[in-house]
């Protein structure tokens, strides 16, 4: 079990240093980002500082190499860069060098000077918050559906749940965000009681102090989750009818076992290994792609504001974005090989 999360775990680690290498090539490879910072009308010697600071003046593979200092959680600093950049960790070391074990430095926002890391990490609570409401919903209604139509096959609750899904799979989700923020927050807002835009915290326009406002979830919630609860329908009710023409659950039949013992406990638990792979693998694209629901119903997300940052040309937050995107990416696919192995005993031996 070790040996195969550790392989599971190195691979991870690879692709996350080809993203890596992707983002520092798009972004800085061939370009150069010190006009962004200075405008059209600052002198020479005002770019020159300016390149001078982001390390532009070096050689690209000098550039890569202190990117790569930066962002990785364990590296070398001098003083002087601990002090300028502000670097929170564990340092150890002497004779100015320092063997760091740190926050990951995102650098700072061209636009605000602000870190990079501390203004995603304000932004991140609120897609992580959307995400796991989105696949909530998806998995509550999505697993039942599946069951359902499994079990009662050629009827008319089969042919319902296998039309939605299609429908649900088929609409954008930046289309059905514009239509259920219409409906849902402009029509018939009177009886539903939400808003067409609003995010996770919002302050009190008489005291000044932060309060949640989870109401403004349901809408954008409901329109992320339902791609992944029409795939999740899909999924589950192909493994189910898979799963109950096996000899195992005639036997269990045969035993004399109720039937809603033989389909919650045995049927379903054989079939929920591509079902895993759908929900893990739907967790990690919703916080990707939540960039235009959050846009749409105004969320305070990584998604806002990295499309915020993409209209200023802040590129900083737009690779960091990025950044930690995939890496909650690559780690719940980690997660989800963790997963396979605890239901299935099969992957564990293997």
């Amino acid at each position: 079990m070790i040996k195969y999360f550790t392989k599971r775990l190195l691979y991870g680690i690879l692709v996350m240093l080809g993203v890596i290498v992707l983002v520092f090539l798009l972004f800085q490879g061939f370009a150069d980002p010190s006009r962004l910072i200075m405008g059209q009308r600052a002198d020479a010697a005002t770019q020159e500082n300016i390149r001078r600071e982001l390390y532009l003046d070096q050689p690209k593979w000098k550039q890569f190499v202190l990117f790569l200092n930066d962002i990785s959680p364990l590296a070398i600093h001098t003083d002087s860069e601990i002090e300028k950049k502000q670097l929170k960790g564990i340092f150890i070391g002497g004779a100015g060098y320092n063997l760091a074990i740190k926050v990951p430095y995102l650098r700072r926002s061209y636009q605000t000077k602000k870190n990079v890391g501390e203004v995603l990490m304000e932004a991140l609570p609120g897609t992580l918050l959307l995400a796991i409401a989105a696949m909530c919903i998806a998995v509550a209604l999505g697993i039942p559906l599946g069951v359902l139509a499994a079990t009662k096959k050629d009827t008319w609750l089969d042919t319902s749940a296998i039309f939605t899904s299609v429908l649900g799979i088929s609409a954008p989700s930046f289309f059905m965000g514009i239509v259920i923020a219409y409906l849902f927050g402009f029509v018939w807002s009177q009886y539903t009681g939400l808003h067409m835009t609003g995010s996770w915290r919002n302050i009190d326009e008489f005291t000044g102090k932060p309060f949640w406002s989870l109401q403004n979830l349901w809408l954008p919630a409901l329109t992320l989750g339902i791609r992944p609860l029409a795939i999740i329908t899909q999924l589950t009710r192909s493994a189910m009818l898979d799963v109950l023409n096996q000899d195992y659950i005639r036997t269990a039949y045969a035993k004399g076992l109720p039937k809603r013992v033989v389909i919650w406990k045995h049927a379903l638990r054989n079939a929920l290994n591509p079902v895993i792979t759908a929900i893990t693998g739907w967790f990690a694209e919703l916080l990707a792609g939540a960039f235009f629901v959050e846009y749409i119903f105004g969320w305070k997300g990584i998604g806002k504001v990295t499309v915020d940052a993409l209209e200023k040309l802040d590129f900083p937050v737009v690779m960091g974005s990025v950044l930690i995107t995939s890496f909650f990416f690559i780690l719940v696919n980690v997660l989800a090989d963790v997963l396979y192995a605890v239901v299935d005993p099969r992957v564990r031996l293997g």
